[in-house]
């Protein structure tokens, strides 16, 4: 698409490389970073990096945020020097952060009150799908959504999955896909240890599921994770896990819902990260599975 101003908060393990992405298909971007060294990558490439979100606000038409949860998605919008106040009629915030849908629909608000547009696009994949622009988008929110899909294209979208008006809804897919994540790597863990435990080649026994019952990347590559036991560096820690499942199981309360499986997560999750493991990679899960820490 055409060249455009983006501006792109947060550049964490995935934020970084979908900036990247952005970058190279010929937009001008401004960046901001808490710490702002992450940002000297970006800036050697051709980024503009701003000190502060009202410069960032001032000079992008659309805004790109991936921020690690819902009290950082609110100050960036909200706070003092933050999105709102600084942004000019019109403009977008892509937001790619897992949240709460609630938090998305008190944001949808206040940007349509500013007369601004808020569209929830949050979305799957690591940060070696993000460099080689395999990210699955899901996107919720007014009819700008479709406005942005080739800009998400840019990002690294290999599929865009467009859940409708409801701003809520792409925040319960990815609530709901994250669960199923958590789910896959606590069955794997727990697989993988009886079949040691068992006496069987557990590689051997991994090549025949991923070739068969389980094809998806999920089983595949988190499985590669859990049996060469590569926790660190995490592409997504288990301290972030424990938020996600967090926020599931506020959701499911929210709707009535019974999850015990999000309940086991969540302690599991929980007693890797009491026990000093917060920035292992969450598929440490096998972990507890393996009684390691109990």
């Amino acid at each position: 698409m055409q060249q455009m101003k983006i501006g792109f908060i947060g550049l964490g393990n995935l934020g970084t490389p979908i900036a990247q992405n952005i970058l190279a298909a010929g937009h001008k971007l401004y960046v901001f970073n808490r710490t702002a060294s992450k940002a000297k990558p970006l800036k050697e490439k051709g980024a503009v990096v701003c000190d502060s979100i009202t410069s960032l606000a001032r000079q992008a038409d659309i805004v790109f945020s991936i921020v690690s949860d819902d009290a950082a998605l609110k100050s960036i919008i909200t706070g003092n020097g933050g999105l709102l106040e600084n942004s000019r009629a019109g403009a977008v915030n892509i937001s790619m952060s897992t949240i709460l849908p609630q938090t998305a629909e008190e944001m949808s608000v206040l940007y349509l009150q500013h007369k601004q547009e808020y569209i929830a696009a949050p979305v799957f994949g690591r940060p070696e799908a993000a460099a080689a622009k395999k990210l699955n988008f899901v996107i919720s929110g007014g009819a700008g959504r479709k406005k942005i899909e080739p800009l998400l294209k840019d990002a690294g979208a290999l599929g865009i999955y467009d859940f409708g008006e409801n701003i809520k809804a792409a925040n319960t897919v990815k609530l709901c896909g994250n669960f199923m994540i958590g789910a896959a790597l606590e069955a794997m863990g727990e697989s993988i240890s009886l079949a040691k435990r068992s006496g069987v080649d557990v590689q051997q026994m991994w090549n025949m599921m991923t070739q068969t019952l389980f094809t998806a990347p999920v089983y595949a590559n988190y499985g590669n994770i859990i049996l060469q036991e590569k926790f660190e560096p995490a592409a997504f820690t288990a301290k972030l896990g424990l938020k996600d499942m967090r926020l599931v199981l506020s959701q499911a309360a929210s709707v009535n819902q019974s999850m015990p499986l999000a309940d086991l997560l969540s302690n599991n999750l929980k007693e890797l990260v009491e026990t000093g493991r917060e920035d292992m990679d969450w598929s440490a899960l096998s972990i507890v599975a393996n009684d390691i820490l109990k």
